[in-house]
């Protein structure tokens, strides 16, 4: 062979050799492994039961006997049970009145524990750790609450810190989407903590608007700690690996941008106000999410039949459509995607109810799917960006979760956002973690609020009469 066309086969060979190193380095470096996590568990002295809410209502001397009603029926309604926790700011009655102290104090509770714990669960020393995400939506103080972190467990100065706010309830999967691109940008093995929690202390609404009260009724503390990695060494002693992860925000719609804000009420009190809109906007942030991931997540052959039911159903629409009847694509009758084929379990927001029976219906779910979520939002009511990780740890408690198994995670929240991600069980998942004082309890025979008969009247247009 001539010398000229051996140094061409030579060079070829040799660059596709490295844009094979380098495409499987690029590979190695987008893993995303769960080491583990930590879901914080406040004090008993933090639990607020129902009677408890009632008596923190009760001492508002704004609100009139209306007033009392509508908060006591959602809170009745909301499927949320009597061991879930509170700031003591709330519980020693200075709601009215919080301090800077208050707030941090909440949020030492939380990092103090459960950081500590995630670090000694983990075997990962404080200096190993290369990037820091804290989210907390409604708490800005300076310095942030990530150099809170920072110095109470001395990081290292070269720690790639990031602080999120104002993300809402979505906000745990913006921070592990955050976490994972940074460990895509660093060179070689990397380590990422992901802390998410939520600030009530300084937040609870004290006015008469009941578009903002609702969050009163809905909110309560919590917080999760998570340690990621990029190392495939450490994939053996992993929980999960990160597949895909979709977002999806709708805020270029008015309606949407404003159904979940804060605000001032007409007499200057600060809340966060949920408007009648906000379903609809779930439901949209949604379908724009699902549209998405589908095709990350769905074998072929279930994308097929839905495009062929799909076709079919509109093809008989266009020939013969009912008389005076307009069809609607996506409507009643309307084919669904049946995601159960893509993964087997469903790890879903707790915001709510109305949200987990949304979802429920909008995917085809039954009970056994949603239950994780319901569960978590009796226990711990929403926790806001922190909820997943309990919802999982349901999962996981309850021993659920085997190897090989794909977990989806859906969350929404305030801008208007829908994030999803899907997990894969790589290792060994039989951490009870904050309920293990309380798993064999779960599910309770029955949901319905220990109070009801004694709060019954709300419910009684006659109740308009009683006196406080």
């Amino acid at each position: 062979m001539e010398l000229l066309p051996l140094l061409t086969v030579l060079l070829l060979a040799h660059a596709l050799a490295y844009l094979a190193w380098t495409a499987a380095a690029r590979r190695r470096r987008s893993r995303c492994y769960l080491l583990d996590y930590v879901c914080h568990k406040p004090c008993d002295g933090r639990k607020i039961s129902t009677e408890t809410a009632g008596d923190v209502i009760q001492r508002n001397k704004r609100l009139g006997l209306p007033d009392y009603r509508f908060l006591l029926r959602v809170i009745v309604r909301s499927g949320i049970g009597e061991d879930t926790y509170s700031p003591l700011s709330i519980l020693d009655g200075r709601e009215d009145s919080p301090t800077l102290r208050d707030a941090l104090g909440e949020m030492d509770a939380f990092l103090d524990a459960s950081v500590a714990e995630l670090f000694a669960k983990t075997g990962v020393h404080p200096l190993d750790v290369d990037v820091l995400v804290f989210n907390v939506s409604m708490l800005s103080p300076a310095p942030s609450l990530a150099s809170r972190i920072v110095r109470r467990y001395g990081l290292r100065e070269d720690v790639a810190a990031y602080n999120l706010t104002g993300m809402g309830c979505s906000a745990g999967l913006v921070a592990l989407d955050l976490a994972r691109n940074a460990l895509r940008s660093r060179r070689g093995a990397s380590v990422a903590l992901v802390v998410s929690s939520e600030s009530i202390a300084p937040n609870w609404y004290s006015g008469t608007d009941k578009s903002m009260m609702l969050a009163n009724c809905l909110f309560r503390s919590g917080g999760a700690a998570v340690m990621l990695t990029n190392d495939p060494a450490r994939r053996r002693r992993a929980k999960m690996e990160l597949g895909c992860l979709v977002r999806a925000h709708i805020g270029a719609n008015d309606d949407a941008h404003a159904c979940a804000t804060q605000r001032e009420d007409e007499e200057g009190r600060v809340g966060i106000s949920l408007s009648k809109s906000l379903p609809k906007a779930a439901v949209r942030a949604f379908a724009v999410n699902l549209r998405r991931l589908a095709p990350r997540v769905l074998p072929v052959s279930e994308l097929a039949r839905f495009a062929a039911r799909l076709l079919w159903r509109r093809l008989l629409s266009s020939t013969s459509p009912s008389p005076g009847k307009k069809v609607i694509a996506g409507g009643e009758g309307a084919p669904k995607i049946d995601f159960k084929k893509g993964v087997e379990h469903f790890c879903l927001h707790p915001g709510g109810t109305a949200v987990i029976e949304a979802v429920k219906k909008s995917l085809g779910l039954d009970d056994d799917d949603v239950e994780p979520a319901r569960m978590t939002l009796h226990r711990w009511g929403n926790t806001s960006a922190s909820s997943l990780w309990y919802v999982l740890s349901y999962m996981e408690a309850k021993g659920r979760l085997k190897v090989g198994d794909r977990v989806l995670m859906v969350t929404f929240g305030s801008g208007f956002k829908c994030n999803s991600c899907v997990w894969e069980v790589t290792g060994d998942m039989a951490d009870k973690g904050a309920w293990e004082d309380c798993i064999d309890r779960y599910p309770p025979e029955s949901l319905v609020n220990p109070y009801m008969d004694k709060f019954g009247w709300i419910n009684d247009v006659e109740g308009d009469t009683l006196m406080l």
